[in-house]
């Protein structure tokens, strides 16, 4: 069993963060690996890139937006409730390197994803600006972690709410043609990363993207998670899950996390029903 000693509810409670004792997981995990997450015996198993780690305490933190039924089950756990199953660290490390001047671009929950990569990309000399972005201010996570993690950072809304109006690509486009950019992060929404990609693949930018395809074992055996890169398929969970963003088929990932979608709202409607009769 994994406890959780924080629980925080994020953006008006529809983002959740959890810090669980996973001692041997935090001393080996790196910036950009993943962990498989099971709540109850029959629960489902469900893949979250770590946000933060703490070798010291033991501990990996966890955020996340609950979508569906297995992420509703772990909202309805509090402090000193535990985890029955996580597996990690899973996934390939990002590979970090002093590059010059590095933009990482987070959205929605990607923002936690970003955090220790954008972090470590400082902490070899990189001067990182970090670009931020929500639909609205009440969806803004991690603004003072980002803050502290980046040289730089720029927040944008999408319906000006707070901090900047427009989309994080604005403020990209920006910075490019501001001077020079020598590699682009982006995580978030797939629609954000592909919209990066297209905007950095004109001049030529590494760019750099972190994929969530539905995934089940995470270690390569079952397949869920290919991804087609370059012409070629690929393992989310073995090969990734970061990958280069212009070889990316956006459009193939898109369809294939939608194939679920009505049965996973189903499930998480029933579920909300059940809860709240109890």
């Amino acid at each position: 069993m994994f406890p959780i000693i924080r629980r925080e509810e994020m953006a008006s409670g529809t983002i959740i963060l959890n810090e669980i004792v996973a001692p041997m997981i935090a001393k080996k995990a790196r910036p950009g690996q993943f962990v498989i997450l099971k709540s109850h015996e029959e629960g489902e198993r469900i893949p979250l890139t770590m946000a933060d780690t703490n070798p010291e305490k033991g501990t990996v933190t966890i955020i996340y937006m609950v979508v569906g039924k297995s992420t509703a089950q772990f909202r309805d756990l509090k402090v000193g409730d535990s985890f029955q199953d996580i597996i990690g660290p899973l996934g390939k490390a990002t590979h970090l390197e002093k590059v010059g001047n590095v933009v990482c671009v987070g959205g929605g929950t990607g923002i936690a994803v970003l955090h220790p990569i954008t972090r470590g990309l400082k902490k070899i000399g990189n001067n990182v600006t970090c670009i931020i972005g929500a639909r609205d201010k009440e969806l803004l996570i991690m603004e003072k972690d980002m803050e502290k993690a980046s040289n730089q950072m720029i927040v944008c809304t999408d319906n000006g709410s707070y901090g900047r109006h427009g989309f994080v690509t604005d403020a990209l486009k920006d910075l490019m043609d501001a001077g020079q950019v020598d590699m682009v992060v982006a995580i978030g929404p797939v629609p954000m990363m592909k919209a990066v990609a297209n905007l950095t693949r004109e001049k030529k930018i590494p760019t750099l993207v972190s994929l969530n395809p539905i995934m089940v074992d995470g270690t390569g055996m079952c397949g869920c998670c290919r991804v087609t890169v370059g012409g070629k398929m690929l393992f989310g969970c073995v090969d990734g899950p970061e990958f280069d963003g212009h070889q990316v088929d956006f459009d193939e990932l898109n369809m294939r996390l939608k194939s679920y979608r009505e049965e996973e709202t189903k499930c998480y409607n029933e579920y909300c029903t059940m809860r709240d009769a109890q």
